[in-house]
C-alpha cells in the first residue's frame, strides 16, 4: 500500500506536495519522493525513510515548479531498496514521471512484452516502473507532437486493456500536464480536489481525501473506477471513462486498517464504517459471549479505538485506554521483515498496569494477520495483572494472501490459514477469541454507501475479483514474499541514495 499525490497549481507546489505526503505517511513508511517540473526540467528528490527524514530545506529549495507529484512507499514485495523509491522517470516520450499505488498481477507477461515490443529496459523489480514504461510506450504511439486530451485518454484505454491488478496512478508530462487514473475495479482509492485562487483553478489528486483537506483543496469527488483525469499545465480539467466494463469494488481492508479515520473513500466515511464494525461485532459478542464476565474493553491503538468504543457501548461495559502508544514507532504491519516487526511491538506499546490488574479484559484489534503481535500484546496484558484476556478482531479471519498491493504474508505465515478459531485462540494464548463475520463487515462498510454492491475481500474469502489469479500465481507469490527471499533481495541493493535535480537521463 502506498500514498500518492499530484498537484497542478498556479504557484510553486513543492511544499503542498510535502504536506500531502506527511498526511499520507500511514500508507507507506519505507521511502518517499517528490518530483516537480519547472522550466521544462524535472526536479526530483527520493530516498528511503519517512517523509520528514527524506526532505530537508536544501532539498525543498530545488523542488521548484507549479506542478508535480509525490509518493510514500510501502514495499508490496517486501524489498526495501531506495532504487525502487518513487516517482520513476523516463525521458521518452516528452519526459514522464510516474507514481503508483497497487500491484499488477500479470507482471511477468508484461515485462516480456515491454522488452520484445517496446524495446524498453526495466531497471528494478518494481511493477510501478513497468507500468510507467507501458504508459510511455502507448503515448509514444501517438502521431502528434503535441498531446491532445483524446491522445492521453487513448493511451490510458490501452493501458487498461493490457494490465491487470489494482492501481491508482499519477503522472506528470513535461510540456503537457498531469494525468491520473484508477483501475477498472476501483480497488485502490483516488480522490480529486480543487482550489480556486486569484490566478485561477488548481487541481489535486491523492490517495485519500484527508490529503486534500491538509493543503486547502476542496474535495470534488472520487476518481471513478477506470476513469482518467487529465489536467493541462495551464489548469484545464478533462475527464473520461477509459475502461470497457468498470465496476466499483473497493478494497475493504482500506476501511479495516489502512485509511485514516478522517478520510472519505468512494462516498464512505472511514470513521463511520469503523463505528459500524464495532456495533456489529458488539452485537455478536453479546449473542455468543453473554455468559462471560468482562470488566473492561481495551483497544489496541489506534485503528481499533473507534471499533472498541462502540463495542463497549453495545455491551454497556467500561472503555479504557490500557496501552500507551509510542508515536515515534511506525506501523508494525507494514514494516519489512518479521524480526523488525517482533522487536517493534514492545517498543510501540506499553501497558498501564492499573487498567489490567485483577480484571477480565476484552482486547480489541482491527485484525489478526500473523498472530505474533496479538500473542505479545496478550502476554503484556497478563504481565500487567489481567485475570483473563479475551480478544476480538474487527475483521474476519485473514486466510489468504493479498495480491492487490498489500504485503500480506504467505499462506503458511497467516495464523488463520487452515485453522479454526479455537486453534488460533490457543496459539495466541487468549482465554477467548471472536472474529467479525464477513457479511457483517461488508454490511458495516456498505451502510455508508448503498450504491456499492461489492467489495474486494480476497484476504478473507480467497475470491480474487480481477479473475486472473490462479494457484500458480499464488505459488510464485509465496516464493517472492517468503522472509528469506526478502532478505536476499535486500542484500542485492545497488543504490543507496537517489538525489537528482535537473535530470538529464533515465533513473
Amino acid at each position: 500500500m502506498c500514498g500518492i499525490v499530484g498537484i497542478v497549481g498556479k504557484s510553486p507546489v513543492g511544499q503542498a506536495l510535502y504536506d500531502g505526503l506527511t498526511v499520507l505517511q500511514h500508507r507507506g513508511q519505507d521511502a518517499a519522493g517528490i518530483v516537480t517540473i519547472d522550466d521544462g526540467m524535472f526536479h526530483l528528490r527520493k530516498d528511503n525513510g519517512l517523509v520528514r527524514d527524506v526532505f530537508h530545506t536544501r532539498h525543498m529549495k530545488h523542488l521548484t515548479g507549479n506542478f508535480g507529484i509525490g509518493h510514500a512507499r510501502y514495499p508490496t514485495a517486501g524489498t526495501s531498496s531506495s532504487a525502487e523509491a518513487q516517482p520513476f522517470y523516463v525521458n521518452s516520450p516528452f519526459g514522464i514521471s510516474f507514481a503508483h499505488n497497487g500491484n499488477l498481477t500479470n507482471y511477468k507477461e508484461l515485462e516480456d512484452e515491454v522488452f520484445r515490443i517496446a524495446r524498453r529496459h526495466i531497471n528494478t523489480n518494481s511493477d510501478s516502473e513497468l507500468l510507467l514504461n507501458i504508459f510511455a510506450h502507448e503515448l509514444q504511439l501517438c502521431p502528434n507532437l503535441r498531446l491532445r486530451p483524446e491522445d492521453m485518454f487513448a493511451a490510458v484505454i490501452n493501458v487498461h486493456r493490457k494490465i491487470k491488478g489494482a492501481y491508482a496512478c499519477v503522472a506528470v508530462i513535461i510540456g503537457h500536464g498531469m494525468v491520473a487514473f484508477r483501475d477498472p475495479f476501483g480497488i485502490r482509492p483516488l480522490a480529486l480536489g480543487k482550489r480556486t485562487t486569484d490566478e485561477g483553478d488548481e487541481y489535486m489528486v491523492a490517495s485519500e481525501s484527508v490529503a486534500l483537506d491538509a493543503v486547502g483543496f476542496t474535495f470534488l469527488r472520487d476518481v471513478a473506477p477506470g476513469e482518467a483525469v487529465y489536467i493541462t499545465e495551464d489548469g484545464k480539467l478533462y475527464t473520461q471513462q477509459c475502461a470497457d466494463n468498470p465496476v466499483n469494488a473497493p478494497c475493504i481492508f482500506e476501511f479495516v486498517y489502512f485509511a485514516r479515520p478522517d478520510s472519505f473513500i468512494d462516498g464512505m466515511s472511514v470513521y463511520a464504517t469503523r463505528v459500524n464494525m464495532g456495533r456489529k461485532l458488539g452485537q455478536k459478542i453479546a449473542r455468543e459471549w453473554g455468559d462471560l464476565d468482562i470488566d473492561v474493553v481495551i483497544p489496541i491503538p489506534e485503528t481499533s479505538c473507534d471499533v472498541a468504543l462502540q463495542i463497549a457501548n453495545e455491551l454497556d461495559i467500561p472503555y479504557r485506554q490500557g496501552f500507551v502508544k509510542n508515536r515515534y514507532i511506525g506501523r508494525t504491519f507494514i514494516m519489512p521483515g518479521q524480526t523488525m516487526r517482533r522487536k517493534s511491538v514492545r517498543r510501540k506499546l506499553n501497558a498501564i498496569p492499573s487498567e489490567f490488574k485483577g480484571k477480565n479484559v476484552l482486547l480489541v484489534d482491527d485484525s489478526i494477520v500473523r498472530g505474533t503481535t496479538s500473542e505479545q500484546i496478550i502476554e503484556m496484558a497478563r504481565e500487567s495483572g489481567a485475570n483473563k484476556v479475551y480478544f476480538a478482531s474487527a475483521a474476519p479471519e485473514i486466510r489468504f494472501p493479498n495480491v492487490y498491493g498489500i504485503d500480506m504474508p504467505t499462506p503458511n505465515e497467516l495464523i488463520s490459514h487452515g485453522r479454526e478459531v479455537d486453534e488460533i485462540c490457543e496459539l495466541i494464548k487468549a482465554d477467548g477469541l471472536i472474529f467479525q463475520e464477513i457479511g457483517d463487515l461488508i454490511d458495516a462498510v456498505r451502510e455508508e454507501n448503498k450504491s456499492i454492491t461489492m467489495f474486494e475481500t480476497s484476504v478473507f474469502d480467497g475470491k480474487y475479483i480481477t479473475g486472473d489469479v490462479n494457484q500458480g500465481y499464488l505459488e510464485q507469490l509465496d516464493l517472492l514474499r517468503s522472509e528469506g527471499a526478502k532478505t536476499s533481495k535486500d542484500k542485492k541493493d545497488r543504490l543507496s541514495n537517489l538525489d537528482l535535480h535537473n535530470m538529464g537521463s533515465d533513473n
